[in-house]
C-alpha cells in the first residue's frame, strides 16, 4: 500500500494572512508593545518565521521582550567585491549635531534614571531637555532662537521614534526605551569624550560666529 504522505506538500507554520501584518508593520518602524498588545503577541507568536522572510530581503529582527520592542534593521553587508551586498531597504541617517548630542543626553539621562528612580518611564519637560543641552550649545544664543532649535531638535527626535510628546501635555515628553538599542553601553561608556568633542564643536562655532 503507498503511503500517500511522502508526497504531500509540507504545510507552512504560518499563513499570508497572519504574517503579512506583522511585517508590514515592522517595514513601516517600530512594533511597541504597549501601542498594540494583540500585534506584538502575534509577532512573538512568529518570530521565527519573521526572522526567515525578513532575511530574504537582507533584513534582521531585533527584538527585546522585556523592554517591549522590535525594529528590522539591515544585516551586515556583505563583500561588494564579490558582489555579495544586497541593496540597503533601511537607510541609514546622517544625524546633526543638535540631534545627536540630544539623543546622547536622553540615553545617558534614562540610564541614570534606571539605576536611580527604577521608574519604568522618563518623562521630561522642555524646560529639563533645555538645561541638559544647553551648557553644550554657543554662549550667548538668543533665548527664543535656542528654544526655537530645541523644538526643532525634539520634533526631528520625535519623528525618528526615540521620544513621545504627551497627550495635552506638549511641553512634555517621554523618552523611549528603543533608544537603548541605537545608543548601546559601549557608547555610553565613551560618553564623556564624546561629550568634550561636542563642548569643542560648541566653541569653535562660537568663534566662528564672532569672526
Amino acid at each position: 500500500m503507498m503511503n500517500t504522505t511522502e508526497h504531500q506538500t509540507p504545510q507552512p507554520a504560518y499563513s499570508p494572512q497572519e504574517l503579512s501584518p506583522v511585517v508590514v508593520a515592522l517595514l513601516k518602524g517600530v512594533i511597541y508593545q504597549e501601542e498594540n498588545a494583540a500585534l506584538w503577541n502575534a509577532l512573538l507568536n512568529l518570530q521565527a518565521d519573521i526572522r526567515d522572510y525578513v532575511a530574504v530581503l537582507g533584513l534582521e529582527l531585533m527584538l527585546d521582550e522585556a523592554e517591549g520592542y522590535a525594529f528590522l534593521r539591515s544585516r551586515p553587508a556583505g563583500d561588494e567585491a564579490n558582489g555579495d551586498a544586497m541593496p540597503r531597504l533601511v537607510a541609514r541617517r546622517q544625524l546633526s549635531y543638535p540631534v545627536s548630542l540630544l539623543l546622547a543626553l536622553l540615553r545617558k539621562k534614562l540610564a541614570e534614571s534606571d539605576a536611580g528612580s527604577g521608574d519604568a518611564r522618563l518623562i521630561l519637560s522642555r524646560d529639563e531637555v533645555l538645561e541638559l543641552i544647553r551648557i553644550f550649545l554657543p554662549s550667548g544664543s538668543n533665548e527664543v532662537k535656542l528654544i526655537d532649535q530645541i523644538d526643532a531638535t525634539l520634533n526631528k527626535i520625535t519623528e525618528l521614534g526615540f521620544i513621545r510628546r504627551l497627550r495635552g501635555e506638549k511641553q512634555m515628553i517621554e523618552v523611549r526605551r528603543i533608544i537603548k538599542a541605537f545608543v548601546d553601553a559601549q557608547w555610553l561608556a565613551d560618553f564623556d569624550r564624546r561629550l568634550e568633542e561636542y563642548r569643542q564643536l560648541a566653541g569653535n562655532t562660537t568663534e566662528e560666529n564672532d569672526d
